[in-house]
């Protein structure tokens, strides 16, 4: 499993490194705009147009944004290198394997382009997680590759690009909401799942709490830092991660169409899936999948905005107050201790197990509203459509690479090397977990998500 995030000094983490480049890439972008020098950036942000049989329009486009493919590459490859570098990554193979992944990400967003494709609700995020899958399970993957195969560095970047794109009013707005419905979620969702590892199949409390934090905070993460709060065994984390992998590649396959089919509109569709999708990539895929499939005009994102302000606003902030909370639990219920023999709790876990990319999400969002409401209306209104736009297309890139590597490192074969008991536990809270999803953001509070544009 290797040393956790959160056991790192604060310059070796993902999060750290995911602030500093999305952060400084807005202010670039933002700078550059009001002074001058912002055709570059205006330049990286590739676009690949809607094509069926005539390739010459995606052959055409490719050839006058080539210069601008050539300025995407640059800068990320130079950008998470960098990072990388510090990390500690071995920064050959990284350059070396994100090579690879941009010209990927190039092949599935043309091909995702495609009107045949789009009408066999291929969009561009789901093709690339099914061909990322497709090439882990044929063949093995080389050591080069999977150095550039890192899925929280990507989506961790897009998250905090994708708040300089939302209003911090819309955040404050909505926030509250989403911590009271991520609430009743995890408590829901967190408790069927424990007390179906633990009182149906006699499961370990230490491993059923790993299971319930995968399933109804954070994914992996929540996994992970749950598990290593309450000193889960590292296999048991392992599962854990894999059920989270299985059921999210699952829910990026089921929400959107349901959604679709039981007529949602985009705003209680994005917190649907908010609530029910397991990762935070995995959840951006389903997000950017029903708004592929919805087509609804002027709705854009409003799918992937409430999908954010349900899991990153609402869920993921719970991280760090579940980590104390098993710390307690194993200290004081779950380890067997000798007479005499204490243990304090480290309080400071609660920020230590905090997801640091989701101040940078905050600060994008509010540097962003900032400097809207400083300019006059004229300008404001062309930085909001031009410069932000652009910052919305980095984004999606960044997605695309999140998708491709999630794909990629998922092996079915090494995900099912374990017993049925874990499986069975933790379908139980996604069964629980997705209609009551539905419940709360198409029903209690769909008039709060219907709200969001």
């Amino acid at each position: 499993m290797g040393v956790r995030q959160s056991d790192l000094p604060l310059i070796k983490r993902e999060d750290t490194w995911a602030i500093i480049i999305a952060l400084g890439l807005t202010l670039l972008i933002t700078f550059t705009f009001l002074s001058g020098g912002y055709a570059f950036f205006k330049a990286m942000a590739v676009n690949v147009p809607t094509w069926s049989n005539d390739v010459s329009k995606v052959t055409d486009a490719l050839a006058k944004s080539g210069l601008g493919i050539l300025y995407l590459f640059g800068f990320f490859i130079l950008a998470f290198a960098f990072g990388a570098k510090v990390m500690g990554y071995n920064t050959q193979r990284f350059l070396t394997g994100f090579t690879v992944l941009f010209i990927l990400s190039l092949i599935v967003t043309i091909l995702g382009s495609n009107k045949y494709m789009k009408d066999l609700q291929l969009e561009t995020p789901v093709l690339a997680l099914l061909l990322g899958m497709l090439i882990a399970n044929i063949g093995t993957l080389p050591a080069w590759f999977k150095e550039a195969l890192r899925t929280e560095y990507y989506v961790k970047t897009g998250i905090i690009l994708l708040g300089a794109t939302l209003p911090f009013t819309i955040i404050m707005s909505a926030g509250p909401l989403a911590m009271m419905q991520a609430t009743i979620v995890a408590v829901v969702t967190f408790f069927a799942i424990y007390l179906a590892a633990t009182k149906l199949f006699k499961l370990d409390p230490r491993f059923a709490a790993t299971l319930g934090a995968g399933g109804s905070i954070c994914g992996v993460s929540g996994a992970i830092a749950v598990g290593g709060a309450c000193r889960a065994e590292k296999e048991h984390v392992s599962i854990a991660i894999s059920m989270v992998i299985i059921w999210a590649i699952a829910m990026v396959l089921f929400l959107p169409p349901m959604a679709m089919h039981l007529g949602m509109a985009p705003g209680p569709a994005g917190a649907w899936i908010g609530t029910s999708e397991f990762a935070d990539a995995a959840g951006f895929a389903a997000a950017s999948q029903y708004n592929a499939l919805a087509q609804v005009p002027g709705a854009d994102d409003t799918a992937v905005k409430t999908f954010t302000l349900m899991k990153v606003v609402g869920r993921d902030m719970f991280i760090g107050l579940w980590a104390l909370m098993a710390a307690i639990l194993s200290v004081t219920l779950w380890e067997k201790k000798s007479i005499g023999e204490s243990e304090r709790v480290d309080y400071s876990q609660i920020w230590r197990r905090f997801p640091k990319f989701v101040i940078g999400f905050f600060i994008a969002s509010i540097f962003a509203t900032v400097v809207i409401m400083m300019l006059d209306p004229k300008t404001g209104s062309a930085f909001s459509k031009d410069a932000l736009s652009t910052v919305k297309t980095l984004r999606s890139w960044t997605f695309t690479w999140t998708f491709l590597a999630i794909g990629l490192t998922t092996r079915f074969r090494d995900l099912m090397n374990f017993g049925w008991k874990p499986l069975a536990a933790f379908t139980i809270g996604v069964i629980i977990n997705v209609p009551l999803g539905y419940w709360l953001s198409n029903v209690i509070f769909q008039a709060y998500w219907m709200a969001v544009k």
